[in-house]
């Protein structure tokens, strides 16, 4: 279908995004007041659930149902998607009577779902349906129906999919949060299944994984000339060096802000030893620390080095804001 641009109005379209925004609202503040007991029935029935939960739709609502699939699966209840199409075909071995299938239809009559319902029953499969038509196929057959039905689609047509899927998204949601909050998921279970976002890195980042260890710790003695704490500074790259005793007890910390505020003081500073220069008792963090613990004390203090220390208080790491910064946590 061809277009001619100099036909179109911009004020057209922002009127219908407006109405787009404003039937959508009303499609899912609708669903609050249909919240009662068939879907604390609903949330039941998934919460018992032995196995998964299959998502099931055809069409717009497959879409829909591939997303609430994976919401459910990324905040503690297993599940996953069937395409009813290949359900027919083969994918129907995927589900098992310790199964829960949640189906999607705005119409309930999606010729490939409906098929496979006797099919489902027979096998004793739970079914829970989100469903605009209250008596289609499909909720006859469900043990737990959800009206998803919309007054009218944004669509101009009342044809397209529009805030029909919107309430399906919405309810699927409210599922997942009932189902997060019932199962007490907590964000360290949200990291566990997020490892590659930002709050994956920042719940599950230890300060172990991030610090440096061995001959990359900038240390030296109590009793160590002014000159070879320097060199130590210099060949590690941290900025600062620790200063321990015999045992590698933490003693104190010299850094290149204290090397600048000493410079400025007109000392010689070639008579001086680490001891002398030291900052005693330094902040320092424990090695099982999450890494955001770290980022947290440097905030607190205004620091950008932070020593590690083991259970018994001895110095096995070391860090700054850089090594925070490339493992992505700050």
């Amino acid at each position: 279908m061809s277009f001619d641009a100099t036909h179109f109005n911009a004020d057209q379209a922002q009127a219908l995004a407006r109405k787009t925004f404003e039937i959508e609202a009303a499609a899912v503040s609708t669903l609050a007041g249909r919240v009662g007991p068939e879907f604390a029935r609903a949330v039941r029935v998934m919460l018992t659930c032995q196995g998964r939960v299959v998502v099931m739709g055809m069409g717009k609502s497959g879409h829909i149902g591939r997303k609430i699939a994976a919401t459910l699966a990324s905040t503690g209840t297993p599940a996953m998607f069937v395409h009813p199409g290949e359900a027919s075909h083969g994918d129907l071995g995927m589900i098992k009577n310790v199964d829960v299938v949640l189906a999607i239809s705005n119409s309930g009559e999606s010729q490939e779902l409906t098929a496979i319902l006797p099919v489902l029953s027979r096998q004793g499969v739970p079914l829970v349906a989100i469903t605009g038509g209250a008596q289609s196929t499909l909720a006859q057959h469900a043990q737990v129906t959800l009206d998803s039905s919309v007054a009218q689609e944004a669509c101009p047509l009342n044809l397209a999919p529009t805030a029909s899927t919107t309430a399906q998204l919405a309810m699927g949601d409210a599922l997942a949060v009932a189902l997060l909050d019932a199962r007490g998921f907590k964000e360290a279970d949200f990291a566990r299944s997020h490892p590659g976002g930002a709050l994956g890195r920042k719940l599950l980042t230890h300060v172990s994984d991030v610090m440096r260890s061995g001959e990359q710790i900038p240390s030296v003695g109590l009793n160590a000339g002014f000159s070879g704490l320097m060199r130590e500074m210099s060949a590690k790259g941290l900025g600062a060096s620790a200063v321990v005793d015999a045992q590698g007890q933490v003693l104190g910390i010299f850094t290149d802000g204290d090397l600048r505020r000493l410079v400025e003081t007109g000392v010689d500073l070639r008579s001086l030893k680490a001891s002398d220069v030291m900052h005693p008792k330094p902040r320092t963090v424990s090695a099982d620390a999450l890494a955001v613990e770290a980022v947290a004390l440097m905030e607190q203090y205004s620091i950008t080095s932070v020593l590690v220390v083991d259970t018994a208080g001895k110095l096995c790491g070391a860090l700054n804001s850089n090594d925070l910064l490339r493992a992505k946590v700050i």
